[in-house]
């Protein structure tokens, strides 16, 4: 059998690749839309899967962008697509695994279908490891590219289109932000807005620095244009994204960069603002301020503490005690009393005993979250953790997490209780997925609302009596018009 040529150029090659003169072409060759590319998907159809965080779901939209200004229109069934791509997550082992079994489905498909295109991008494409094994392992694969190459995207596929080469694109070029690219948005009424990329924490469980690279801020005036012309269009919410939104600025020599970001979004008007992800030991009293003195700035935080005991968190590397994160958990109640928190938790990272993970479910119990996104520990190949010994056995974690769970869900319970009754604002986002005949959204304090009202609703902050409480949502009915 005859294999496919391949042009390719991996992370361990990119000294050489500069030497050669191939990463400055590369550099050079900037998102454009030359005339064969402007016209490469007429009458085709392209299909995205994403797969991860937020950040994730955003270059997901501008990669949408991109496909259809190239004339492609998009469908949700895979079969029907010209041209899949695979928007990938690395966090965690079984995300890569349940990437690599869809890829893997798809082989007879494509094998009966010449001519279509297969992308694996986003932050698996960043490990070299992965890389290799798609290349060995997953033949119908025709183009890999990275995080950082993103804005390459019309290039790369009519490279692939016309010369039958297998592609393989993954470089780091931190430091380029590449602004004023084509977005196709998920949604009308929120967007998601991209203020940093990258993160310098190295947390040794974490691979997101070795996949997204370092942090690099993008300037205010884009980030404030960017949330006024949401505005303009007709959106209620903007998220603000980065790995460690409270580094905003750093990098640019901005001192409070974060704060006075989130005051100049704040001024624009818009109705709602959130922002993902804070890092503890980064957070200013001043962004506590910020939020009490602008009403447009949502009462919810998502600020993952991943473990509740001190020496488990110095072998993390995330810089903070359990204290000190009960601390800022106590002042931030204080000055703002109505405020929910949402956090990340790691159960079983290596060496983790009892006794520790007691002192986790200790820190719930104190701090009594609304939701968390909790995980057994994946090692993550590249990373300090992954060399750690760790001989906890896979049912103990299983059980610890069963258990935390367990505990999560009965705080969350409670914290919804207080909710029977009241009247909340819901940013109406559409049809429920829990039931058709019924709208969903959330409220200022990021809380699932599934409601039911006239037609008309969507993309509307409506007023909602909520008539039934759950553990991470509630039920209600919409008392008034959209507000």
């Amino acid at each position: 059998m005859n294999r496919k040529k391949e042009n390719y150029i991996l992370p361990d090659q990119k000294l050489a690749a500069r030497r050669s003169g191939k990463q400055a072409d590369i550099e050079r060759d900037m998102f454009h839309l030359g005339e064969d590319a402007a016209m490469l998907g007429q009458g085709k159809k392209y299909y995205i899967r994403t797969y991860g965080c937020q950040a994730n779901v955003r270059d997901g939209e501008t990669m949408a962008g991109m496909m259809e200004l190239m004339g492609y229109t998009r469908t949700e069934i895979p079969e029907e697509g010209d041209v899949l791509i695979f928007n990938t997550c690395a966090v965690r082992a079984a995300a890569e695994e349940r990437v690599l079994g869809e890829i893997g489905s798809l082989k007879p498909w494509k094998n009966a279908h010449k001519g279509k295109i297969i992308a694996l991008c986003g932050c698996m494409a960043q490990e070299e490891a992965i890389v290799r094994r798609v290349l060995d392992s997953y033949r119908q694969v025709d183009l890999i590219f990275g995080t950082h190459n993103i804005h390459r995207l019309p290039d790369l596929l009519h490279r692939v289109s016309t010369s039958g080469e297998r592609v393989v694109e993954v470089l780091s070029e931190e430091g380029k932000i590449i602004e004023d690219l084509p977005v196709k948005r998920t949604s009308s009424c929120k967007g998601y807005v991209n203020i940093m990329y990258g993160c310098n924490k190295f947390c040794t469980y974490c691979i997101v620095p070795y996949t997204r690279g370092r942090e690099r801020s993008r300037q205010q005036e884009d980030i404030i244009r960017e949330i006024a012309e949401l505005k303009n269009e007709g959106a209620k919410e903007v998220i603000l994204l980065g790995q460690n939104v409270n580094a905003y600025g750093k990098d640019l020599k901005i001192e409070d960069g974060f704060t006075k970001l989130l005051e100049a979004a704040a001024e624009t008007g818009i109705e709602r603002i959130r922002f993902y992800t804070s890092h503890p030991r980064d957070y200013s009293i001043t962004t506590i301020e910020a939020m009490r003195k602008y009403p447009n700035i949502m009462p919810s935080l998502h600020l993952p503490v991943q473990s509740g005991n001190d020496e488990i968190l110095r072998r993390m590397a995330r810089g903070y005690s359990a204290g000190s994160y009960r601390k800022l958990v106590d002042e931030m109640k204080e000055r703002i009393p109505d405020i929910t928190f949402t956090t990340d938790l790691i159960v079983g990272f290596p060496g983790e005993t009892d006794e520790q993970f007691r002192d986790t479910l200790d820190l719930v119990d104190y701090c009594r979250f609304d939701m968390a996104y909790s995980f057994v520990y994946s090692p993550r190949e590249g990373t300090p953790a992954a060399k750690m010994e760790d001989s906890i056995p896979l049912e103990v974690k299983k059980e610890r997490l069963q258990i935390l769970n367990q505990k999560l869900s009965g705080h969350a319970s409670a914290n919804n209780a207080k909710y029977l009754g009241q009247r909340l604002k819901v940013l109406c986002e559409g049809r429920s997925k829990k039931n058709e005949n019924m709208y969903a959204g959330y409220s200022e304090h990021n809380k699932l609302v599934n409601f039911s009202g006239p037609e008309g609703l969507e993309g509307e902050i409506v007023e909602v009596e909520i008539t039934a409480v759950h553990s991470f949502s509630l039920d209600g009915k919409a008392v008034a018009n959209p507000v």
